[in-house]
């Protein structure tokens, strides 16, 4: 999954509905949290750079990185700082649904964390008063820990390294932080459930090949099995052809960059791409593009702006944001490429 808020290029160029029927999307952030009892505190978490050793349940949550923040809310606390969105998010630099998230539960603004660079500012943080920074899935430095848990906070880092924590563990290590494991996991299982819904009202997804290239400046990327947002096209039944690991020229985990003359190697069904509003028929029409093969026959899905690009990479509030419409265009896609 690996996921993440991806440097721009890698994220923008690539680093989530009548057929959902009756497929109800998990609530978002429920308006009461189970308290949690204290159980299981003091709380040792484990990480690469360090330990953080949590007395009680914390009551003002401050996150970093991708998901952490849609993992509290998703549990029904507002936290008190939130790092900035400066891709889908707008004007206030809040995410759709992260906005959508905190009028649901009445919160109080928080404190936005600028992360435009991906630095930590750690006197920021401070005006928030926090007394836990959450932070499994991010770039957070060894320096930036440091600072943090010497001004007496806990952090929660990532457990083998930045940018790689699944997407799954983010929400697990978040509910065990603040003493609301068993609600964690059922937010998991009404994800997981909403997914293989949404797959099961799809049958011609099943099988069916599926490449996540897109262009960036002249730059082609195409996204691995290992990207969480492969995978969320593997649960919903697509499948990875050969093709796309064989072009994987390891230079990073979960994209690998690709010659325009190996575009024709690209060996799938159908392909969704990341696109900028209004772009889709420049991307489909373009002869480099329809050296793919599925872009040539018309078998495209599109992420058109930002948020849905961003939302692609799942967290518990973008995965229900994004379903419907990313199913939407995925049937419509596979409808062309089996004719």
């Amino acid at each position: 999954m690996s996921l993440a808020r991806r440097p721009l290029a890698a994220l923008a160029a690539a680093a989530l509905v009548a057929a959902l029927g009756a497929c109800a999307a998990p609530s978002q952030a429920p308006a009461q949290p189970a308290a949690p009892t204290g159980a299981g505190f003091p709380l040792t978490i484990r990480s690469a750079l360090g330990d953080a050793v949590i007395d009680a349940p914390p009551t003002r949550v401050a996150t970093w990185g991708w998901g952490a923040t849609d993992a509290v809310l998703a549990l029904g606390i507002a936290p008190v700082a939130i790092p900035s969105d400066d891709y889908s998010g707008g004007d206030d630099r809040i995410s759709p649904w992260i906005e959508e998230a905190l009028d649901d539960l009445g919160a109080a603004d928080p404190v936005i964390l600028d992360s435009s660079a991906y630095e930590l500012d750690v006197e920021e943080l401070l005006t928030a008063a926090p007394d836990v920074l959450i932070a499994p899935y991010s770039g957070l430095t060894q320096e930036e820990f440091d600072e943090v848990t010497g001004a007496g906070i806990p952090v929660v880092a990532y457990e083998e390294g930045p940018w790689v924590t699944p997407w799954r563990d983010v929400v697990a290590v978040t509910g065990e932080v603040l003493g609301l494991e068993a609600e964690a996991q059922a937010i998991l299982d009404d994800l997981d459930a909403l997914v293989a819904d949404a797959a099961a009202a799809h049958p011609e997804f099943a099988g069916t090949s599926i490449a996540v290239p897109s262009d960036s400046a002249g730059i082609w990327y195409l996204y691995l099995p290992a990207d969480p947002r492969v995978q969320i096209l593997e649960d919903l039944g697509f499948v990875s052809p050969a093709s796309v690991t064989e072009l994987d020229s390891g230079e990073a985990t979960f994209y690998t960059t690709v010659s325009p003359e190996r575009l024709d190697q690209i060996d799938a069904d159908v392909v969704l791409t990341f696109v900028d509003d209004g772009a889709l028929d420049a991307f489909t029409t373009s002869t480099t593009a329809r050296l793919i093969p599925a872009v040539a026959r018309g078998a495209v899905a599109a992420l058109v702006n930002g948020p849905e690009v961003s939302a692609l990479t799942p967290t518990p509030l973008t995965l229900p944001w994004i379903l419907p419409t990313l199913v939407e265009r995925l049937a419509a896609a596979t409808a062309a490429a089996q004719g």
